[in-house]
C-alpha cells in the first residue's frame, strides 16, 4: 500500500478514534496511537528500555576516577527512559517521544505558575551523547533529530514558556509540539503527518 494510502487510512482510525474517545484523548497520548496503529506498519512502545543501563558503561579516566565517590555496591541499572518509541516495523526506523505536562501562567494566574521544569529537564534529548545513542537505535540518519517532544497543560499558553521552547528548539520546529487543543487530536495527528512520520518511511 502506498504511502498516501497509509496516511488516509491512520487519518480514519484517527477521526474515528476522536469522535467516541474525545474527553480521555487529552489523558491516553499512548492509547490514541496505539489505536491508529493497528493493523499498520507503526507501533508505539510506552517507556521503551533499550537505554536502561545507558550510563553504567560510561567509561572515566583514572583521574576522574580518582576523584569521584565509589560505592562498594555495583551501579547496575542507571539510564535514560524516554516516555515513549514510535516504531516503523518495515523501515527499522524509531523515534523517541517526550510527553511533558505542566502548569503555566495563563488568564487569571500569576507568573510564578509558570514555575515547573519539566520542559527544562525534556532538553537532555539535545545534548551530543544522547543523541548519537538515540539515532544508532532509531537506524536514523545523522541529519535527523531522533526525538519528539509535546507540551500540554497551560505551558502551551504560558507566554514565558513558549518563547523559551521556541527559542530553544529554533530551526527544529518539527520535533516539539504544543497540543493547545487537548482532547481533540487532529492537530496532533496532522503533526505527525507532516513532521514524524515521514522520518520514519
Amino acid at each position: 500500500m502506498n504511502n498516501n494510502s497509509n496516511a488516509n487510512r491512520l487519518r480514519r482510525k484517527w477521526q474515528d478514534y476522536s469522535a467516541k474517545n474525545a474527553e480521555a484523548a487529552e489523558k491516553d497520548f499512548f492509547q490514541v496511537f496505539q489505536i491508529i496503529f493497528e493493523d499498520t506498519e507503526f507501533r508505539i512502545r510506552s517507556k521503551p528500555n533499550e537505554f536502561r543501563n545507558l550510563y553504567v558503561e560510561v567509561e572515566l579516566n583514572k583521574q576522574e576516577l580518582t576523584e569521584i565517590y565509589t560505592p562498594t555496591e555495583a551501579i547496575t541499572k542507571h539510564g535514560v527512559f524516554p516516555d515513549y518509541a514510535i516504531d516503523n516495523l518495515a523501515s527499522n526506523k524509531t523515534i523517541y517521544i517526550e510527553v511533558k505536562r505542566q502548569d503555566g501562567w495563563v488568564e487569571g494566574g500569576k507568573r510564578s505558575d509558570g514555575r515547573g521544569n519539566a520542559h527544562e529537564r525534556s532538553c537532555k534529548f539535545f545534548t551530543p551523547g544522547l543523541q548519537k545513542e538515540l539515532r544508532k537505535k532509531g537506524n536514523l540518519p545523522e541529519d535527523v533529530l531522533p526525538f519528539w517532544t509535546v507540551f500540554q497543560g497551560d505551558i502551551t499558553r504560558d507566554p514565558c514558556r513558549v518563547r523559551e521552547i521556541t527559542f530553544w528548539y529554533a530551526e527544529y520546529t518539527a520535533h516539539f509540539f504544543f497540543w493547545r487543543n487537548a482532547p481533540n487530536p487532529e492537530a496532533l495527528l496532522d503533526h505527525f503527518e507532516a513532521h514524524i512520520r515521514p522520518l520514519l518511511l
